[in-house]
């Protein structure tokens, strides 16, 4: 097993999460912050700015089931990367998409990735490939939000969409 570690922010973490815990060769996400100027940041903190964190997931998965080019892959269907700031009606920096990387390969794969797809999109992808500093894991209440309140309004018509997308267009990727 080749276990790594990948990095993204592409708007809510539920969104991410909810995908990434149904894409086959991931054995962990954990919804979390990175990218801001205090320690230990909370969800509050982080939504009104003053922390200056990301919302990211922090997969872990066996890179010989899914190699990071596919997990990208699967990162830049399910997410605009051509708004910054903003995902939907989800807006501020917290949201914005963003590649953490792990490695000077992860780095070079991200960018090869970002090359080939970008004629996919009207506009310009403003996905930030930067290396990665301190996860902060989000509060208890956040991991396996969907899973636990797929009947919540926000799950049902933002997530859900996302995750019948992802099914949908990676029917062979799921576990």
């Amino acid at each position: 097993m080749a276990d790594e570690v990948a990095t993204l922010g592409g708007g809510c973490f539920w969104c991410l999460e909810a995908v990434f815990n149904d894409l086959r060769g991931v054995s962990r996400v954990e919804s979390g912050y990175m990218g801001g100027r205090r320690p230990n940041p909370t969800y509050e903190q982080v939504c009104t700015g003053v922390s200056g964190h990301i919302e990211v997931v922090q997969v872990t998965f066996d890179a010989e089931i899914l190699p990071f080019r596919d997990l990208l892959k699967v990162f830049f269907a399910i997410h605009d990367p051509t708004t910054m700031d903003r995902q939907g009606n989800d807006t501020g920096e917290q949201y914005r998409s963003v590649i953490f990387y792990h490695s000077d390969s992860q780095r070079a794969v991200a960018e090869d990735v970002m090359r080939e797809i970008a004629g996919e999109f009207t506009n310009p992808i403003v996905t930030e490939v930067r290396p990665a500093e301190t996860f902060w894991r989000a509060e208890d209440y956040h991991q396996e939000y969907f899973t636990n309140n797929s009947r919540q309004p926000y799950c049902m018509y933002v997530v859900a969409p996302k995750v019948e997308k992802f099914r949908k267009s990676f029917a062979g990727r799921q576990k």
